[in-house]
């Protein structure tokens, strides 16, 4: 049997169409916590990059319809602005503590915040 011909026969793939509340749906679902964009796209059988641009178009336009689901109605706003933080002048710790137990052995250890780079650098190479 030559599969062959039957391809040539059934003629070009055409291009699905989605409908809006499909989409705004998907985009929905997207925007849940912890939630794979590729994990869902396989689950609709959809590709993950046309999921994907769904879900950066409707970031883009800062609204996401959802149609007929059961989740409530989402709004992004996107504020490209600076929002200033108040931060107090004196740090409230003035050492980082570290305490790591093994067994019945304790090792503790206390490291200026001013040092906090080294203080992760060191502990990257402990962890090695």
């Amino acid at each position: 049997m030559d599969t062959s011909e039957q391809t040539l026969s059934t003629g070009r793939r055409r291009r699905r169409r989605y409908s809006e509340a499909f989409k705004a749906e998907a985009v929905a679902a997207c925007q849940q916590p912890g939630v794979s964009i590729a994990a869902l796209a396989l689950a609709r059988g959809l590709n993950a990059n046309l999921l994907r641009r769904w879900v950066v178009e409707a970031e883009r336009t800062a609204s996401v319809p959802v149609g007929r689901s059961k989740l409530p109605s989402v709004a992004v706003e996107s504020t490209k602005s600076f929002v200033p933080v108040a931060l107090s002048s004196t740090p409230a710790e003035t050492a980082i503590r570290i305490e790591v137990r093994r067994g019945s052995n304790v090792v503790s250890v206390q490291w200026p915040v001013t040092a906090a780079r080294e203080c992760a650098l060191l502990l990257r190479e402990l962890m090695r």
